[in-house]
């Protein structure tokens, strides 16, 4: 008989079990932590699904009672208590659905965004840098902190492409929503005409991830070292602070020249090329997942269209949700609570859909 899900992650749990026990585990440091971060996210869940076999047991044992027992008393208390099961198993059921369809050890993750220019020439990069802004105010008021690992700028003011780590509660919870293609249709400053111009950005949202996570071996790496270009003080150009990091199996290019430290620019070009990692490691799995349902209508690409800003008509529409919000000023200032709380509502529609009928 073909296992359900939940007695695939109780199997799995009952294997950690023994295996964070083991003395040859518990010398490897990263395998160590690394079971033990899978055992401890399981436990929420086997936990609940094993009162939920209980209850069950006691359920069928009362209806067993009452389909054999003739005292009046006795069938009263076993259909109080079948009551009471019943209604101990539905809340039970549940919360065991909220713990599958909700990711707490990715939701509570810090992330990394990349804003890049897209289509549009200079009015790109001048929407890059406005969606910048906006995010920082978003982060503000989220309470995350916010620190820059890349920038690079254009002499109107603009960012050709910029990425910024966000640290705080529940930061890719906050975030993960935000990752596609963003159009914005306005009349660009330069535009003597008065032309209405269509321009685009792109955005990555990439969960946070630690060297357990991620195994990068040295010898997959290329470290070049070289004098960092624009802006940045007097010794910025003097020293070969810049650090450009290639891994080579995967050929991902990742540059940082934020400080006037080399070991402070390297450490964040690794924190960004293991996100960078893992998530193509995600985005491969997604793949292999939708090939097998034939579902590509979530593919979640990053190039895919999902908010348009349009300036003419005040409007802010989220392509995914179909909702319009008419305030694009103050959408602008960071307030896309909205959006993202629709966002939320869809998507555990989703997976409650595809969840269907595995608790029983």
């Amino acid at each position: 008989m073909e296992q359900t899900t939940l007695q695939q992650m109780e199997a799995r749990f009952s294997e950690l079990e023994e295996l964070i026990q083991k003395p040859e585990i518990m010398k490897n440091g990263s395998l160590y932590s690394k079971y033990l971060k899978e055992h401890g996210a399981l436990s929420k869940i086997v936990n609940k699904y094993r009162e939920l076999q209980t209850i069950k047991k006691e359920r069928d044992e009362a209806k067993q009672i009452l389909a054999e027992e003739k005292d009046s008393d006795m069938r009263a208390m076993a259909t109080e208590e079948l009551e009471e099961l019943e209604q101990r198993e539905a809340v039970v059921g549940k919360e065991i659905e909220n713990l599958l369809i909700t990711d707490e050890q990715q939701d509570n993750r810090n992330v990394i965004v990349e804003i890049r220019a897209g289509t549009g020439g200079d009015e790109a990069c001048l929407f890059a840098q406005e969606l910048f802004t906006l995010y920082a105010k978003y982060a503000e008021r989220q309470y995350l902190r916010l620190e820059v690992l890349e920038n690079t700028s254009t002499e109107l003011g603009g960012i050709k492409e910029v990425s910024f780590s966000l640290k705080g509660k529940e930061a890719y919870k906050k975030m993960k929503y935000e990752g596609g293609g963003h159009r914005v249709q306005r009349i660009p400053s330069t535009e003597s005409g008065g032309r209405i111009h269509t321009s685009a950005c792109t955005i990555a949202v990439l969960p946070e991830v630690d060297d357990v996570e991620v195994d990068i071996k040295d010898t997959d790496l290329k470290i070049d070292y070289m004098r960092a270009s624009g802006p940045g003080g007097q010794n910025v150009n003097k020293t070969s602070s810049a650090v450009r990091i290639t891994h080579l199996p995967t050929g991902i290019v990742v540059s940082c020249q934020e400080t006037p430290e080399q070991h402070k620019n390297r450490m964040k070009a690794m924190k960004v090329l293991r996100a960078r990692l893992y998530n193509r490691m995600v985005e491969e799995q997604q793949k292999e997942i939708n090939a097998l349902r034939k579902d590509q209508s979530g593919s979640g690409d990053r190039n895919e269209r999902i908010r348009t800003y349009n300036f003419p008509q005040n409007r802010v529409t989220d392509h995914r949700i179909n909702h319009s919000i008419y305030n694009l000023e103050s959408i602008m200032q960071g307030n896309i609570d909205e959006f993202v709380e629709l966002l939320q509502v869809q998507e555990r529609e989703e997976k409650l859909k595809k969840l269907g009928s595995i608790i029983q």
